[in-house]
């Protein structure tokens, strides 16, 4: 078999509904088999997505074992020359995996392949190539000067903001949301560490890979939605604590003196100045929402929806603020082309949202620091 896909879910079911029907999309001409691992939902995830994706392999958690855990629990039941592992909230062209195929397979020195990442407002995501983590792209990010200076060699180290999101660079670190290695390269190499419950274990797998003579590339001729924060709001104190405690664990696992010291120190800081303004940010949303509740104007006016069905209407439309988008993929409105517009109208004002064929729900998200918004469009959901 030429590729296995095994994707982890974790309450978000109308999120895998939607990657689900853009998977199968994508896997049309390719000899896959897809395995979904549900760690302990409790959304009902399973008695609603089985009947609908007969064709997919499911295996139920009896708890939440973590990320790395539950995609290396599939490994030894997958047949695939290459592993793609992928998130529940992501979504795909259809030309998407036979192009990542083609790339691997045309680089022999290739170990794993990451992609061209959007939010669900069409803004790229840095974190779709990465270099490794050290004290110097620590301190920057930590004091703001990634932020100042995001194109920067030296200050946005971290995010590789010099190298051009539009080509095909090598890199350090790879996103574990779509993470595509050859199957043989695991097998040298280990999959996941499951001492990493979740966030850190992509950063880890790559360093494994590049430290066995292998290169991680990341691959711009294809672009794919990762909706992103919607098993763990990146805003809550609670990812504060897995994130930067997978970076620790991380340091102290493969660094060691003076770069381990230095390093650990910066991230304990950057907990406590995360998780207070963590804090902050949870009083300022307490006080604006009982101000908006306490007043009637324009805020609470009802947003228009536009249903978007072939890429000849929304260049007619007239965007503003209030404007929520619904791309609806058909016959004539393929995802390759709603990514694509996504993209073109990503600095509007607009909200956006996304429905595939014959699927029973919506979802979408406004940013990547945001949790996502997900509904049924029948009342058997």
């Amino acid at each position: 078999m030429e590729l296995s896909i095994i994707i982890v879910n974790y309450n978000v079911k109308f999120f895998l509904e939607q990657c689900l029907h853009t998977v199968l999309k994508a896997v049309s001409t390719i000899d896959a088999e897809i395995w979904v691992v549900d760690n302990h939902s409790t959304d009902d995830s399973l008695s609603y997505l089985r009947p609908l994706f007969p064709a997919v392999h499911f295996i139920e958690n009896p708890k939440n074992i973590g990320f790395g855990a539950a995609n290396n629990q599939v490994l030894p039941f997958c047949k695939g020359e290459f592993i793609l592992f992928l998130n529940p909230d992501t979504l795909i062209p259809g030309d998407c995996l036979t192009q990542c195929l083609q790339f691997i397979r045309s680089h022999p020195n290739a170990g794993a392949l990451g992609i061209r990442m959007l939010d669900g407002s069409g803004q790229f995501l840095p974190e779709s190539k990465r270099a490794f983590p050290s004290p110097i792209t620590a301190f920057c990010k930590l004091v703001g000067l990634s932020a100042l200076f995001p194109r920067s060699a030296r200050f946005n180290r971290y995010s590789l903001g010099h190298l051009n999101p539009l080509e095909n660079h090598p890199v350090d670190v790879l996103a574990g949301a779509f993470m595509m290695i050859k199957r043989s390269v695991l097998d040298q190499t280990g999959a996941f560490d499951q001492k990493f419950f979740m966030y850190g274990e992509d950063i880890d797998l790559s360093y494994r890979i590049q430290k066995a003579g292998f290169i991680n590339y990341y691959f711009a001729g294809s672009t794919i939605i990762h909706f992103k924060g919607e098993s763990t709001r990146k805003g809550s104190l609670n990812y504060v604590l897995l994130f930067y405690n997978a970076m620790l664990l991380f340091v102290r696992k493969n660094y060691k003196g003076l770069k381990a010291g230095l390093f650990g120190f910066f991230i304990q800081a950057a907990i406590i100045i995360r998780g207070l303004i963590s804090l902050l940010y949870k009083i300022g949303v307490f006080f604006l929402k009982m101000s908006e509740n306490g007043q009637n104007n324009d805020k609470n006016r009802a947003k228009e929806m536009i249903i978007v069905e072939n890429p000849t209407k929304i260049k007619e439309l007239q965007i503003d603020q209030k404007t929520v988008i619904l791309f609806c993929e058909s016959n004539d409105f393929s995802w390759k082309q709603i990514i694509e517009e996504l993209e073109r109208f990503s600095y509007t004002d607009a909200q956006f949202r996304f429905h595939g064929n014959k699927s029973n729900s919506i979802v979408g998200s406004d940013s990547k620091e945001t949790e996502g918004e997900a509904l049924a469009t029948n009342t058997k959901s």
